[in-house]
């Protein structure tokens, strides 16, 4: 179209368009809204046809339309060096689990290693109690002088058969500590209550008399198993049996024996014995021991049921026992391998009770209880060792002579 030769009136064509109102009662219309949401309807529609068409084209498989076996030499070199094929693998799409019942527990994160402060690894404290109040307060005035940090120390305690004030002291005691403002508290306590029926007496000729030793060392053994069944939990790395008779122990007792990092291990158990002014260092724990070819034949020729006691001479058998080893004024980390041990003081990983290496309750090749459980230990492949120059000193109780 031709402009006027006098140029455009910008007033005349203003003048011819339509009122502003018209103009926007039209595009208010019912009818040109639906118009302009179909146009944009079909541009999203063909948008996202377009870009799915660009997404099939990027995940293309390469190659002529025909099977491998039937490719010419040329056809396979050419598919194979292509290389261009996309894979995406999801084999394992995350599942949501929401069930409260449920419960994960990972054990494979859990180990037992000699830089167990540094790795934060929990430490279980179990100890058997029967008619233990004599001692039960210097027991826990030794467990709060442990240098390991008490925040990654569980104890645990079994009562049972007891006659005395035991189960009231041992509550009495544990809220002592746990109230301490000046340490920190252990990270949990447990009392296990259970009693097995025990005729055995506590006094001295009926504990460690020998027509005693079978029954009672079935039945600690049976007490040690329940009390580690109710206590052990996943968290745990170490175990640690301690006696509640201890007189005197080093307080870096557990820094010390996880260094060595076996899968069990025991200390000389020595005591002390004053007369006429004089300090006898005695010898206690003869269950920790290395067997004898003495020893082996006389089990051979024993029925099976019958428990071996050792230091009565009823049987003998020429074993070498720890407790006539070594001096703690020598260096403490020597080790000897061991084929039985006492209990007043051992350490364990957790990892060897978690395997079903526990204490017999029952004669195991002709032994039970602390002893069984070392033979048992070795016959799954596992450790024992001793320190004999590591003493820890038990109470004095007169049933065997000094410097035995």
């Amino acid at each position: 179209m031709l402009l006027p030769k006098d140029g455009v009136d910008w007033t005349a064509a203003r003048a011819r368009l339509p009122p502003s109102r018209v103009v926007w009662n039209f595009v208010t219309r019912t009818r040109f809204l639906l118009a302009v949401a179909l146009v944009g309807v079909i541009i999203l529609i063909w948008d996202g046809v377009s870009g799915t068409a660009g997404d099939i084209q990027r995940f293309y498989c390469y190659g002529p339309g025909k099977s491998p076996m039937q490719m010419s030499p040329n056809e396979q070199a050419e598919w194979a060096g292509h290389q261009q094929t996309p894979l995406i693998f999801n084999h394992h799409a995350p599942i949501d689990i929401n069930s409260t019942t449920i419960q994960r527990v990972d054990l494979n994160s859990i180990e037992s290693t000699p830089k167990a402060v540094a790795n934060e690894e929990r430490v279980l404290i179990l100890t058997p109690l029967r008619n233990a109040a004599p001692y039960i307060e210097q027991h826990f005035d030794l467990l709060s002088q442990l240098t390991y940090p008490h925040n990654l120390i569980d104890l645990a305690f079994l009562v049972g058969d007891s006659t005395d004030d035991t189960l009231a002291v041992l509550a009495m005691e544990l809220e002592r500590v746990q109230s301490r403002t000046d340490k920190i508290p252990f990270h949990s306590a447990t009392i296990v209550e259970k009693d097995f029926g025990a005729a055995v007496g506590m006094d001295v000729a009926n504990r460690h008399g020998f027509e005693a030793q079978g029954p009672r060392r079935k039945l600690m053994g049976k007490a040690r198993n329940y009390l580690l069944s109710a206590a052990l939990k996943p968290e745990h790395a170490w175990v640690y049996w301690r006696d509640v008779d201890i007189k005197d122990c080093p307080s870096k007792i557990i820094e010390d024996f996880v260094a060595h990092d076996r899968d069990v291990l025991v200390p000389n158990i020595w005591f002390h014995r004053y007369e006429d002014g004089r300090d006898i260092e005695g010898r206690f724990d003869y269950n920790s021991w290395q067997e004898s070819d003495t020893g082996r034949k006389l089990a051979a020729s024993l029925d099976r049921d019958i428990v071996l006691a050792e230091g009565y001479k009823e049987y003998k058998t020429d074993r070498t026992y720890m407790a006539r080893m070594g001096n703690w004024r020598d260096n403490k980390d020597v080790e000897i391998p061991l084929d039985g041990i006492g209990g007043v003081n051992i350490l364990v990983k957790a990892d060897v009770h978690r395997s079903g290496i526990n204490f017999p309750c029952y004669a195991f090749e002709n032994q039970a209880e602390t002893e069984g459980f070392a033979k048992m230990a070795k016959r799954a492949g596992y450790g024992v060792y001793g320190l004999p120059n590591y003493v820890v000193w038990h109470i004095d109780t007169e049933e065997k002579p000094g410097n035995a």
